[in-house]
C-alpha cells in the first residue's frame, strides 16, 4: 500500500526532487501552492517515480483556506513537508509592516495551520513525520533579513515545541537547516547562473527521506546541510 506524502510550498527545483524521491519509495505526493505553474513539472516527477500526484490549490498565508483544502486528505497524510518561504532581502527601513507580517504568515503561521490539520491524525495513529525545511537566517540574522530571519526563528521554535509535544505520541517532527543556495531554476533567477559549491536538491531530498524512515529509537529533531565549501 501506497503512503502519502503532503508539500506545502510546492515548487520546481527541490519540491519536485522531493515528490519524485518519495515517489520512488513508494508514496503518493500532494502539493499545495496558491498557484498551478509548477504542478505540471511535479506531476511529471512524482510519475516518473511510480507515484501519484495531486495538486491542492491555496495560499498558505491563509489558515482558514489551509483548513478547508487540506480537510478532505488530512487523515491519509503520512510525512508532511513544509517547504514554503517567502525571501525577502531589503533594509529594515524599507520593508512595510505588510511585507513584514507576509514573510512571517507564509513560513510560520503556513506551516502552523498544515500541521494542525494532519498532526491531530497522525497522533491518533502514533506514526508520522512533519519536517520544516530552515535556513541558516533561522539561526543567526543578517544585514536586510530582519523579516526572513524572524520568521525562520519563528518556525524553528515551532519545529521544537511540536517535537517535544508529540514525539511522545510517535510522530517525528524534524527541523532541517538549509545552509546554501539550492541548485535550481528560481537560484539561477535571483542569484545568477550556476556556481560550485550549490547544493544538489537530489541529496538534499534524500536526506528528507531518510529524516522520514529513521528508526524511532534515533530520531533526528534537527538536521543542518551545506555544500562541503560554505563557511559555517
Amino acid at each position: 500500500m501506497r503512503r502519502n506524502l503532503l508539500i506545502t510550498g510546492i515548487g520546481e527545483g527541490l519540491g519536485a526532487e522531493i515528490a519524485g524521491t518519495f515517489a520512488r519509495a513508494g508514496y503518493d505526493v500532494l502539493g499545495l501552492s496558491r498557484s498551478d505553474r509548477a504542478s505540471e513539472a511535479v506531476g511529471a516527477a512524482a510519475e516518473q517515480g511510480g507515484g501519484r500526484y495531486t495538486h491542492l490549490l491555496c495560499d498558505l498565508a491563509y489558515p482558514a483556506d489551509v483548513s478547508l483544502a487540506l480537510r478532505p486528505v488530512a487523515n491519509s497524510i503520512d510525512v508532511l513537508i513544509h517547504n514554503a518561504q517567502l525571501l525577502t532581502i531589503k533594509p529594515f527601513a524599507d520593508i512595510s509592516t505588510e511585507e513584514f507580517e507576509q514573510v512571517w504568515r507564509v513560513a510560520c503561521l503556513g506551516a502552523m495551520a498544515s500541521a494542525q490539520a494532519v498532526l491531530p491524525h497522525m497522533a491518533a495513529r502514533r506514526q508520522g513525520t512533519v519536517i520544516f525545511s530552515g535556513a541558516t537566517a533561522g539561526l543567526r540574522g543578517g544585514a536586510n533579513f530582519s523579516a526572513f530571519a524572524s520568521a525562520k526563528f519563528a518556525l524553528r521554535g515551532l519545529a521544537q515545541a511540536l517535537a517535544r509535544e508529540f514525539g511522545p505520541n510517535g510522530v517525528h517532527i524534524a527541523h532541517v537547516v538549509i545552509d546554501g543556495l539550492i541548485e535550481g531554476p528560481k537560484t539561477d533567477l535571483r542569484f545568477g547562473p550556476a556556481q560550485a559549491g550549490r547544493m544538489d536538491s537530489k541529496s538534499v531530498a534524500q536526506a528528507y527521506l531518510d529524516l522520514a524512515t529513521q528508526n524511532p529509537s534515533a530520531w533526528t529533531q534537527e538536521m543542518d546541510l551545506r555544500p562541503f565549501g560554505e563557511k559555517f
